[in-house]
């Protein structure tokens, strides 16, 4: 039996993953800040909640704690949890807008993969899945031709430039585990209004395969529901 673990997952991709792999027989343990939302969520889907503030080393230490005390062991772990940050014109932003994004999606996962790392080396073949998004590309950002090079969002984006660097070089300090990183693509989600022309099920295509392949499948790449990122 397969042992996951999410972040941010009471709603948007983070839900949409946890029921996916619940389909698929995975016990999913659903990861989230708002004690409220997160239990209905988790009771929704048959799941087991733990509260989770990446934002927080007492309470990233207290969620793996609770998980090594009922599971004992995490098989899958997915970094889901992040945010946009404040919309605002580019003069406008501020030191603190900045450390609130990386605070919550680059810290966040630093600050949880080490809390979760004692309970995947318990796990056969263990997976780390990070969320990043091809907004964080170079390359698809400096094309006319990809929705990505549309948007202006300064601080978004260059944390998921690092969430993708970071998944490359926990790939080559952890060779025992297979990290990887999932671009959901423009997906319907509250991050963006809703208006995003995929759907979740769509947006989570990616993140779903990671979490599931064979432990040969590699490590150290960035992918979408179509394939390898550049």
């Amino acid at each position: 039996m397969t042992i996951t673990f999410i972040t941010g997952a009471n709603k948007g991709l983070g839900f949409e993953a946890a029921r996916r792999l619940t389909e698929l027989g995975h016990t999913v343990v659903l990861g989230a800040r708002d004690a409220e939302r997160g239990q209905a969520a988790a009771d929704e889907l048959g799941a087991r909640f733990v509260r989770i503030d990446v934002g927080d080393d007492a309470s990233v230490a207290t969620a793996a704690a609770d998980v090594r005390a009922h599971e004992g062991r995490v098989d899958v772990l997915i970094n889901n949890a992040g945010i946009h940050g404040r919309h605002a014109p580019v003069e406008e932003l501020t030191g603190d807008d900045a450390a609130e994004v990386l605070q919550t999606n680059v810290v966040g996962i630093v600050r949880v993969t080490g809390a979760f790392l004692p309970l995947l080396r318990r796990s056969e073949h263990p997976v780390i899945v990070n969320v990043s998004s091809g907004m964080g590309s170079l390359a698809l950002t400096s094309d006319p031709e990809r929705p990505e090079s549309k948007v202006v969002a300064p601080l978004y984006t260059s944390s998921k430039a690092a969430v993708t660097m970071l998944t490359t070089q926990y790939a080559k300090a952890l060779p025992g585990i297979r990290v990887n990183a999932a671009d959901p693509g423009y997906t319907a989600t509250d991050l963006n209004g809703h208006s995003g022309p995929q759907t979740v099920t769509e947006g989570t295509d990616a993140i779903v395969m990671l979490a599931t392949e064979g432990a040969d499948a590699g490590t150290g790449r960035f992918v979408d529901r179509f394939g390898p990122v550049r």
